[in-house]
């Protein structure tokens, strides 16, 4: 296997296909079924992916359809997306969260002819939103689906769909990828909306393989491009695990293993002991929550480890650690680092972050910990990666690293990132006038803002559109006062206003497990409402405020806050499938109480 390769590949099928004859019996697609890990080879895969793309051509799809996927992370996922492009037409992911209207706004929108659907469950609101759509003519379900709900489309069974002769469904494939080129479409990926309605990002092959030899080339340079193995589980819909948690994976020959959701993501981390794990920074800081607390009910040794493991930690990212630090280093490396690392499978070369700002003390704890953190940067538009930390760049994890290879970046008069390059977005999908605004002479302008360090590493200080301007003109970054506070032990989440307005405010999420033990030492009902009246209860977590207000410059401190009637999810639109708040909706449902706070 070689970086050539990617570098020359014309398409992400191509692509597969080569690694799939090189690599042959070797494990590509890894999930637990009926309690076993099972694998699927390359070997097998590659004669799946030809067969389905086969089907989906003999029942009327043609060069260019859309067709969307809404499963669960599985191998299904993977085969249908290179099967769909093999066949000539272009993958459309949805998120398997999304209600009837955001399937009825993305099938409309797209124009999809046919969609791929994982299990019964997701039918509820797909189904509806297919026949109110009138789009899609077919669906091809991967687990038996009733016939009796298929009115108004053609239902497939996957099993019928990846039936026939795999020798000449290669050679047809084969025949047609040779027509393909880099600048080809190769999926329309919906931003996750965190305002607005979502836009199609048109991605061509090229932009994607741009993406891949360049973060291949960090890992072969260094960690070294071994036997690796991932551990998927942000969902695939996301262009970041679409990208970096697939198609990086199968540009390596990696073996990819499937995890079996947050709840069991615990043992599935020690079962599949990945070497690289890509994860948004949300996750991060419930896992360093989680490892904390467990520490510290092991004792006072325990305890007495942690804290020299975080002052370690806190020394690193500050960049103040020096010889001095090495008894503190060798001590934490013989006692917590192996059990932590136990944790992760034991494996594990770099766990990367990225999809938002990652909090440079939850960083800094992994590292100490002696888990090599990379933050990442992105967005969907540029395919998504534009940058990485990587330790021969000298990692800083208050920036997100130098651009990979072949990404130009400057930064514009007010601030705001520009990136050029081959991973730059075709546009947004029937959407001129937007696409317009985001590319400008070549440029992508991505709405963020930020700097170039010394080292050439690009510093990040907040979204363009998220920016807090208060009533003197000062500039205030909400993601970073909203990191900080989530770091405490009583805040589960947080979100900062005070835009136009003489100082700051936010609207609290206590942390679950956190409320249930004060409840239990204050002879108090476990109600979250009932709670957030009681005054002992808005004191303890005012002391969690004041300890993140002391850290804050004056026009930087949350003078006052409100408790929310419940955590931001995505269930009550409060927040995106990949973790991130939606600002917008939140406003909407505690604009008024916010308000009151001045």
């Amino acid at each position: 296997m070689k970086l050539d390769d990617i570098t020359n590949a014309r398409s992400l099928v191509g692509l597969f296909l080569t690694r799939a004859d090189e690599r042959g019996d070797k494990p590509f697609l890894t999930a637990k079924i009926d309690g076993e890990w099972t694998s699927i080879s390359y070997a097998k895969a590659a004669e799946t992916v030809c067969l389905l793309a086969e089907q989906l051509r003999a029942i009327g799809l043609k060069d260019g359809d859309r067709v969307v996927i809404v499963a669960e992370n599985r191998p299904e996922w993977c085969i249908a997306d290179l099967a769909i492009m093999a066949a000539g037409c272009i993958t459309t992911p949805a998120y398997t969260t999304n209600t009837q209207a955001d399937h009825c706004h993305i099938l409309d929108d797209c124009g999809a002819r046919a969609v791929v659907v994982g299990n019964p469950k997701l039918t509820k609101a797909l189904f509806p939103a297919i026949i109110k759509s009138g789009h899609a003519d077919h669906v091809i379900a991967i687990d038996k689906v009733p016939s009796a709900q298929s009115s108004g489309f053609d239902l497939h069974q996957w099993d019928d769909m990846t039936a026939g002769d795999p020798a000449e469904a290669r050679k047809a494939v084969d025949a047609r990828i040779a027509g393909f080129n880099r600048e080809d479409m190769a999926c329309i990926i919906y931003t996750s909306g965190t305002s607005g309605k979502p836009r199609g990002v048109m991605l061509h092959h090229g932009a994607i393989l741009h993406n891949v030899v360049g973060a291949a080339h960090v890992i072969a340079d260094d960690f070294g491009w071994e036997e690796e193995r991932f551990l998927s589980f942000l969902p695939l819909s996301h262009a970041f695990e679409h990208t970096a948690g697939f198609f990086l994976p199968l540009g390596l020959g990696a073996d990819i293993w499937y995890s079996e959701g947050l709840d069991k993501l615990s043992s599935n981390l020690e079962e599949a002991s990945p070497t690289i794990m890509v994860v948004v920074p949300r996750l991060f800081e419930v896992l360093r929550g989680k490892m904390i607390k467990a520490i510290e009910k092991q004792g006072k040794l325990a305890n007495f480890l942690l804290g020299r493991a975080m002052r370690l930690g806190e020394r690193q990212v500050s960049g103040a650690a020096n010889i001095l630090d090495k008894p503190n280093d060798l001590l934490v490396g013989a006692t917590l680092r192996p059990k932590i690392r136990a944790r992760f499978g034991g494996r594990v070369k770099a766990l990367v972050s990225g999809g938002a700002p990652l909090n440079p003390e939850v960083g800094g704890f992994f590292q100490a910990m002696g888990l090599v953190m990379l933050q990442g940067y992105g967005q969907t538009e540029s395919a998504p990666v534009i940058a990485c930390n990587y330790p021969s760049a000298g990692i800083r994890l208050k920036t997100v690293g130098p651009p990979l290879a072949g990404v130009e970046v400057k930064i514009a008069e007010d601030g705001e990132i520009l990136v050029r390059g081959e991973l730059v977005m075709k546009g947004y999908w029937q959407n001129p006038e937007d696409t317009a605004k985001a590319i400008i002479d070549g440029w992508l302008h991505t709405g963020d803002i930020g700097h170039i360090d010394d080292g050439g590493r690009i510093v990040i200080t907040d979204r363009k559109k998220d920016i807090i301007v208060n009533d003197k003109g000062d500039n205030v970054a909400p993601q970073k006062l909203e990191g900080m506070l989530n770091l405490n032990s009583e805040i589960q989440q947080a979100m900062v206003a005070g835009d136009k307005r003489p100082y700051m405010v936010a609207l609290v999420v206590p942390d679950t497990e956190w409320t249930m033990q004060w409840a239990r030492e204050n002879g108090e009902k476990p109600d979250f409402a009932e709670l957030a009246h009681l005054p002992a209860f808005k004191q303890a977590i005012k002391a969690a405020v004041d300890r993140t207000n002391a850290d804050l410059s004056v026009i930087e401190k949350v003078r006052k806050f409100v408790i929310a009637d419940e955590p931001f999810s995505v269930e009550n639109a409060q927040m995106t499938p990949t973790m991130k708040i939606r600002r917008a909706q939140i406003k909407e449902a505690y604009g008024a109480r916010l308000d009151a706070l001045y």
